[in-house]
């Protein structure tokens, strides 16, 4: 008898559920994904219900991944007699997860979670749907959980599953809904038991070869021997994990403009600001940037956060490579993410040596360059730079046969000021030049050394003196 009441109250625990964290919103479309077995069925014979009540339309998704051959069309002409007998339309199509693993080179788990939700994706937008119901419970919450721990991460995998879920990469900002996430497996199952509805069974649940159900079959029921409400805990844990990540989350949205900047693909986080931060603040901050740039944060694990974490206060230069073809890089005033470190450069890429025409005008690699000789009177005694594009030069020391070209290995001068070479590498980092810039500035040279790095510094050898009769003078614009 109290087997039954507790059935008899499932729709209304769902219904409560639904209504408390506004999954379903009404005169919408809701796509149900629905596999066949106890947990979504359990979930489309509960929808099918409430339809009424909730103002809503639903209309079945199920893939046939073609990994269990007369079984798997078995599930597909299931869901199809379902579909007919509820009276729902249901879109129920095949993918070749098999080739698409063989395409991707990754797990077949993982290939098949990939093309189910891609299916998911096209079928809720030829329906004009932006929500998807999910059959995930209380027991798959509690599997993530765990199956996270494994994985080795942060707060947020410790959170678990979530009530609702942004669907990212999705044209059409795809969410999934868990309207059953406080229910139990075994209930789902006690439920269509009394419905008669009977559905169908997955062999493969019973294999040991994923993850997820050595957990659900080995490690669950060992952790249950050692504390047999580990359960509870778990789920409490996840609880509180979740109210702590909503607080930082708040408290990251707040300091975020004053922090973040983003501008074309990439985000400079202000250095001293960020130092200045709690690490939780910190470690939260960096998977916003993160998640802003990728637009996901899947393959972003707690370990790539704790290798940023290590490098904050390493020297500029530093670089550290991410997931997505993203990079982590330090300078000295703050800290880069971004696909491409170098395209930060204001300077457009130098490729080759290109020679200057004396007197007379070069164009380069965006670069337009003016060489001049101008009267001494003008700048005689200077031996500056004008600024940061401009440059006199005593034209008897630097010979009229000169070229622009990048920085190579083992390039030296010296510094105006200075009474001894330096290797150009070292000059560029006490002068706290970028990383990302520095291959991109081009340095004006002789045959016998370097007289300018362009924007910087020319060299003592070739400045304007007294006894100087000619001066050249260099000028540098973008074009």
């Amino acid at each position: 008898m109290a087997m039954t009441r507790k059935r008899q109250k499932l729709p209304e625990r769902v219904l409560h559920f639904v209504q408390k964290y506004h999954l379903i919103l009404r005169q919408q479309r809701l796509l149900v994904a629905v596999s066949g077995g106890p947990d979504s069925v359990c979930l489309l014979h509960i929808l099918a219900g409430l339809q009424g009540e909730l103002g809503m339309k639903l209309h079945i998704a199920h893939l046939d991944h073609q990994l269990r051959g007369a079984e798997s069309a078995a599930d597909a002409q299931y869901v199809a007699d379902l579909a007919h007998r509820l009276g729902i339309p249901a879109t129920i199509e095949q993918r070749d997860v098999k080739a698409f693993k063989a395409r991707q080179h990754t797990s077949l788990e993982e290939a098949a979670r990939e093309v189910r939700y891609a299916f998911l994706a096209e079928v809720a937008r030829s329906i004009g749907a932006n929500r998807v119901a999910v059959g995930h419970t209380t027991d798959d919450h509690i599997e993530t959980i765990l199956m996270h721990l494994i994985r080795g991460t942060g707060t947020r995998g410790l959170r678990g599953l979530g009530s609702s879920t942004p669907w990212p990469a999705t044209p059409n900002e795809l969410i999934l809904i868990r309207p059953l996430l406080e229910v139990s497996r075994q209930e789902t199952a006690d439920y269509c038991h009394h419905h008669r509805l009977a559905p169908r069974i997955d062999a493969s649940n019973l294999s040991l070869s994923p993850l997820r159900n050595r957990i659900r079959l080995q490690l669950l029921p060992l952790l249950q021997s050692y504390n047999p409400r580990v359960d509870k805990a778990l789920l409490r844990a996840a609880r509180i994990a979740g109210d702590d990540l909503a607080y930082l989350e708040k408290e990251v949205i707040r300091l975020w403009d004053g922090i973040a900047q983003k501008q074309e693909g990439v985000i400079t986080l202000g250095k001293e600001r960020f130092l200045e931060l709690p690490s939780a603040l910190k470690r939260h901050l960096l998977r916003k940037a993160i998640e802003e740039l990728l637009g996901n944060l899947k393959d972003i694990e707690a370990r790539h956060i704790e290798e940023i974490m290590a490098a904050l206060t390493k020297p500029a230069g530093k670089r550290i490579s991410l997931p997505g073809g993203l990079n982590f890089s330090i300078e000295y005033d703050r800290y880069l993410l971004a696909p491409d470190i170098a395209a930060l450069s204001p300077f457009p890429v130098l490729e080759a040596e290109i020679p200057l025409k004396i007197p007379g005008e070069t164009c380069l690699s965006g670069w337009r360059i003016e060489a001049s000789i101008v009267d001494t009177s003008v700048v005689k005694g200077m031996g500056l730079i004008d600024n940061a594009s401009t440059a006199h030069f005593d034209l008897d020391k630097t010979g009229d046969k000169l070229a622009i070209r990048p920085r190579q290995p083992g390039d030296r001068f010296q510094p105006l000021g200075m009474s001894q070479p330096k290797k150009v590498g070292e000059f560029m980092i006490d002068a706290k030049i970028p990383s990302a810039w520095r291959q991109r500035i081009p340095l004006a040279c002789s045959p016998q050394h370097i007289l300018w790095v362009v924007g910087w510094r020319i060299d003592d050898r070739v400045k304007v003196t007294e006894a100087t009769k000619q001066v050249l003078r260099l000028e540098f614009e973008r074009c």
